[in-house]
């Protein structure tokens, strides 16, 4: 098992900058890939951006050039660091991770809003 704590989450103004962070404990040696889903109020969860074991990434369009994911392995953490916010980036932000079963572990959320 995994577990997941996320922590960062906050108020911004449109144009600034929040970074979240997600702390794994557990069977860290099992996971591969983590990442950060969002939901938006009356959406559908999306991925934002994900890294490999390998540090390979991946991001949503939508975040392209605004946001970075990093992951720090000997601190079992990983990082979105998010810059230039937009109010349409207002929504629960949940870390994952997925092991190599291909199991998915979810942090409980937290909650970023974009407003001036």
């Amino acid at each position: 098992q995994v577990q997941l704590v996320e922590s960062g989450g906050g108020l911004v103004q449109p144009g600034g900058s929040l970074t979240l962070s997600c702390a794994a404990s557990g069977s860290i040696f099992s996971i591969n890939a983590m990442g950060w889903y969002r939901r938006a109020p009356g959406k559908e969860r999306e991925l934002v951006a994900s890294v490999s074991k390998g540090a390979s990434t991946n991001y949503a369009d939508s975040v392209k050039g605004r946001f970075t994911i990093s992951r720090r392995y000997v601190k079992n953490t990983v990082y979105l660091q998010m810059n230039s916010l937009k109010p349409e980036d207002t929504a629960v932000y949940y870390c994952n991770a997925n092991d190599w079963s291909d199991k998915n572990y979810w942090g409980r959320g937290t909650q970023v809003t974009v407003s001036s």
